[in-house]
């Protein structure tokens, strides 16, 4: 077929639509949810894979976390001895290409300043803490090593603390009373925002490991230590050192089951990663069920024109249209029909993406290869939908046609 009949057949497809045009709109609408759903669900799940890294990354870049006991929930074991700050000396100090090493210990308290008072977050650890876990402060300073190691009555706070309790007031050298525990505070860390499930990274007071052991928990406990190797290919041997310093330190021997656990972000971030692409993929899978729907719709639509234009169909071949033309004509309307409601699905579907992307708090992310995989692929399947009905009407005998009524 040369180029001026492709065209003609195009002009005929639209024209044919036109006429028909609730209908067409009525019989594109399934491929229009389908590929918006698709395109939708493809970029929020992109969307939520990469707020989980992010978030993952907050942790701190090539960073392992060491904790007693195995597991956690109801089989996690809980008889394991705890960590303490024996044991982050030990890994500070014989355990190579480390970049930082951070003790913590968290808590929960009410802290309160001039009369204001705010359910919190306690965190004590070490001046590494920032280093290790990628934190930065946005004015102030972080407690030094003297501090950390005398326990010194100072705290570096969160962005949210600090106006729940300080308002527009300046929060620097202030006096917060966190539990019984009172601190100046000499900090105050980066906003971060929340994460992906909703916890509020800055509702938090970061105090020296001491203080809130000895002050506020009561014990010498160490609930984790947090580990930065300097590169990230270092991290398989930090991680190796680490488990055998640790059966050294906890007299595990040979092949007897450890009572610690050495969690990688990396390995956090694609079982995460993994999650969310599943759930994507079936969502995707579910909303794709309508493309197919839609494709049906098609068909039948393009059966009925075909029953309702027997008679045209069989002028055309009287006047000397070809098989070839019928079927072309046909297909063309069937994946005119389709591409249309494709465009429009993929304009639904990034306005579905951005909607949904700032009503949970993801990044919004449009792909322009799945936008143009989907809207190519709804033209596909009205061509594919269309072809028996183009077939059928190709076949029709000229004067079984013209006699049509």
């Amino acid at each position: 077929m040369n180029l001026v009949s492709l065209l003609n057949a195009f002009s005929m497809a639209f024209g044919q639509l036109w006429r028909n045009r609730g209908r067409s709109a009525l019989t594109s609408l399934g491929i229009l949810i389908g590929v918006a759903a698709v395109i939708a669900m493809v970029g929020l799940g992109q969307g939520a894979t990469a707020s989980i890294q992010s978030d993952l990354s907050s942790f701190g870049t090539n960073m392992l976390m060491v904790e007693s006991g195995t597991g956690r929930g109801p089989q996690a074991r809980t008889e394991a001895p705890p960590l303490d700050l024996e044991d982050a000396e030990a890994i500070a100090a014989r355990v190579p290409n480390l970049a930082a090493v951070a003790p913590t210990v968290n808590a929960a308290a009410t802290a309160f300043a001039d009369g204001a008072e705010w359910a919190t977050s306690v965190r004590g650890t070490t001046e590494s803490w920032l280093q290790v876990s990628g934190r930065s402060l946005s004015t102030g300073r972080a407690f030094t090593e003297g501090e950390s190691r005398a326990g010194a009555a100072v705290c570096v706070i969160g962005e949210t603390l600090r106006e729940e309790l300080f308002g527009e007031r300046e929060a620097l050298g202030q006096k917060l009373r966190v539990g019984k525990v009172q601190c100046q505070v000499i900090g105050v860390l980066t906003a971060q925002g929340e994460d992906t499930m909703g916890n509020d990274r800055d509702d938090l007071v970061v105090m020296p490991i001491r203080a809130v052991q000895r002050r506020l928990v009561g014990s010498s406990d160490v609930g984790s230590i947090m580990v930065s190797a300097r590169r990230a290919q270092d991290l398989d041997q930090v991680q190796a050192d680490l488990d055998a310093l640790m059966r050294e330190r906890r007299h595990i021997a040979g092949d007897a089951s450890v009572d610690f656990t050495i969690r990688d972000t990396r390995e956090m971030a694609q079982m995460m990663s993994g999650i969310t692409g599943t759930l994507t993929a079936f969502l995707t899978a579910v909303a794709g069920v309508s493309l197919v729907v839609g494709g049906i719709g098609i068909m039948n639509m393009m059966l009925v024109s075909v029953t309702e234009r027997t008679r045209e169909i069989g002028i055309r071949m009287a006047i000397g249209a070809l098989e070839s033309d019928i079927r072309t004509q046909f297909l063309v309307e069937a994946a005119v029909l389709a591409g249309f409601g494709g465009v429009l699905g993929a304009v639904f579907g990034i306005a579905g993406i951005v909607a949904g992307a700032t009503a949970l708090g993801l990044p919004v992310i449009v792909s322009p290869l799945v936008v143009g995989v989907a809207v190519g692929f709804s033209a596909l399947m009205g061509v594919g939908f269309g072809w028996v009905p183009a077939r059928r009407a190709a076949r029709l005998e000229p004067i079984d046609a013209l006699r049509h009524s």
